[in-house]
């Protein structure tokens, strides 16, 4: 049996809901922007691994998150775009479990320079810019994604179920 809508939108909704909570949180550490950044909510792009709304979830997440953060219109298109990018890539790599936390990371550490460079005037050099995004994102995507991807997998007929028919744990 498919998915039912109200479900789909119910875990986006709940998915996007906590990666703004997130990046509050790690905005009021001041690691949420910059070219050092760690958002704890990036994590949370390794959910498609488990279910297709995660996508839209975390990509809205982002997209809120930057608006709520004022964050310049670049920033805004382009980081809501890397993390779409990956979110896709962690989706279309699901069968492979060691390599689904990679996509993230790449685009968020090709992407996101160019908008810390041309939307905030950032005077440090680009391939500069790739490693420390790169290294926040490992952090968070490969290492925090993994330990919740971990922390998941055994739950996951009860989390994303894909009807109303849940094993109980």
């Amino acid at each position: 049996m498919k998915k039912s809508k109200t479900l789909y939108i119910v875990q986006a909704g709940a998915i996007g809901a906590l990666y703004v909570v997130l990046t509050m949180f790690a905005q009021g550490f001041d690691l949420a922007s910059g070219a050092i950044q760690c958002r704890f909510s990036e994590a949370l792009t390794i959910l498609p691994f488990f279910t297709p709304a995660a996508i839209p979830g975390v990509t809205i997440g982002c997209l809120l998150s930057n608006i709520l953060m004022q964050s310049a219109l670049p920033d805004v298109i382009f980081g809501t775009l890397a993390t779409l990018i990956g979110c896709i890539g962690t989706y279309a790599l699901r069968k492979h479990r060691i390599l689904c936390s990679l996509p993230p990371v790449i685009s968020n550490a090709l992407i996101i320079p160019f908008v810390l460079k041309y939307a905030y005037g950032m005077t440090d050099l680009i391939p500069f810019m790739m490693l420390t995004v790169g290294a926040g994102e490992v952090i968070t995507c490969v290492i925090f994604g993994e330990i919740l991807l971990n922390a998941l997998f055994p739950v996951r007929g009860i989390l994303f179920a894909d009807d109303h028919t849940a094993k109980k744990i």
